[in-house]
Order: structure tokens, then C-alpha cells, then sequence
């Protein structure tokens, strides 16, 4: 199994043993700011079975940052998507004009040394929805929680990644999002820290958890999804057999 969205700690050596003792022999860590996608990094370099996925989260978005530098990291070979990136109305930490910037030089990024691009929407859909029509690119929407953008997200092909809070009892219309996205379109995901699935809800979340989603998502669709989404995985970050 691979958890294709976490964010590690200090303790990540720890965490990951008990990830390869659940069976997830792969993370993607990913990174929110410049100074994270260093530390993002030296942890993919430390850990073979780690890559990393390097941007700039919206919260940041009222504060400098070196791109360049984000641009110089991203040439890593264990770097293999851009983000998170996008908008998030929800929280609000950030003017939504300076986040707006910040997506679109990030979406730029992402062309430029063609990968993909993990995508943090939230209270922004329509926003989120007319930038991302305009890409041209891969895209993931990492930790969907954004039922409106499902029909946007069939017609342009993007990935759709579920968390942990696609188990939760009152999630139907994630639930239903999740039986329509093709079995060639969908990814699996933790989010950790964040977001545990309801069998461990009220824990810190971390990347063995993964298998309570793909358990979860495998009775729903009525498919075995851990293939799947190695598969998908593998072909949309560009992993090694």
C-alpha cells in the first residue's frame, strides 16, 4: 500500500516502521512551505521508501517565499509533485488575492518541470474549479472534500484522492463521489496528522492508518482498491516498479 499524502514529524522514524508493519512501504510527505520542502526532502533522501511532493500551502500565501529555491528542490529525483497548493476561504489566513498568485505561479511551476500538482481547495471550489480548467497539466485534488468539483473532476480527468474523513458516518456525499471517480483516477491517502478514519478517529493520524481507507473504499466500490492505487500512484508520480 502507499499513503499518497502525509505530513511527518520529528518522530518519522518511528511512524514509518509502524507504516511498513501495516504494509505501506511507500509515503509521499508533503511539504507546505519552502523551509518544509527542505526538511520534506531530507527525509525522502534518508528513506528510500519516502518521496516528497514540495509547494507552498494558501495559508502561506501573505508571506515571502523563495520560488526559486522551491523550483531548485523540485530538480531532486525524489521529488514528485507540486504542492500543496491552491485556496482556502475557509480559514482565511491568507488574502485570497495573494493566494490566487501564489496558485497560479505554483500551476506554472508544475508545467514547467512537468509534474503533477496536489491541490488544497476548501470554501473555494468555483475559484479553485476555473483555475484549475485552465491548467494544463496533471492534477490531484488531495483529501477530497469538495463534492461540486466531482463532475469537473470527470470531465478533465484529475485524480481524486479520499482521506480518512470519507469513513466518517455522516460523509455521503464524499461516499458518492467516491463510488463514481473511475478506478483509473483514484488515489488513497492520510493527510496525517489530520483526519483519522473512523475506526482510530480521535488519534493522531499517521500513514499505517491508510489501510483503514483502503478497507473502507474497497467494500464500497466493491473492488479491491490497493492495486488500484499503487497503480495510479506509480504512474501519476512517476515511482519506480
Amino acid at each position: 500500500m502507499i499513503d499518497t499524502h502525509a505530513h511527518l514529524g520529528d518522530d518519522a522514524g518511528e511512524v514509518l516502521e509502524r507504516a511498513r508493519t501495516a504494509g505501506v512501504h511507500r509515503v509521499i510527505e508533503v511539504a507546505t512551505s519552502v523551509e518544509g520542502a527542505r526538511a520534506t526532502l531530507d527525509r525522502a533522501e534518508r528513506n528510500d521508501d519516502v518521496y516528497a511532493c514540495l509547494g507552498v500551502h494558501p495559508h502561506e500565501a501573505g508571506k515571502p517565499a523563495d520560488l526559486n529555491e522551491l523550483r531548485r528542490l523540485l530538480d531532486h529525483p525524489k521529488a514528485v509533485a507540486v504542492g500543496e497548493t491552491g485556496l482556502d476561504y475557509f480559514r482565511d489566513y491568507a488574502p485570497h488575492d495573494a493566494q490566487q498568485r501564489l496558485f497560479d505561479v505554483q500551476l506554472a511551476l508544475a508545467r514547467e518541470v512537468g509534474k503533477p500538482v496536489v491541490i488544497h481547495t476548501r470554501a473555494a471550489d468555483d475559484d479553485t474549479r476555473a483555475q484549475l480548467v485552465a491548467h494544463d497539466g496533471v492534477v490531484v485534488l488531495h483529501c477530497f472534500s469538495s463534492p461540486p468539483l466531482i463532475d469537473a473532476a470527470l470531465e478533465h480527468g484529475w485524480y481524486v484522492s479520499f482521506a480518512g474523513n470519507v469513513t466518517y458516518k455522516n460523509a455521503y456525499d464524499l461516499r458518492a463521489a467516491a463510488r463514481r471517480v473511475p478506478s483509473d483516477r483514484l488515489l488513497a491517502e492520510t493527510d496525517s496528522p489530520y483526519l483519522a478514519p473512523q475506526a482510530v478517529r480521535g488519534r493522531r493520524n499517521e500513514p499505517a492508518y491508510v489501510a483503514y481507507t483502503y478497507d473502507f473504499l474497497t467494500e464500497l466500490r466493491g473492488e479491491d482498491v490497493r492495486g488500484v492505487v499503487a497503480e495510479n500512484a506509480a504512474r501519476v508520480f512517476g515511482l519506480p516498479a
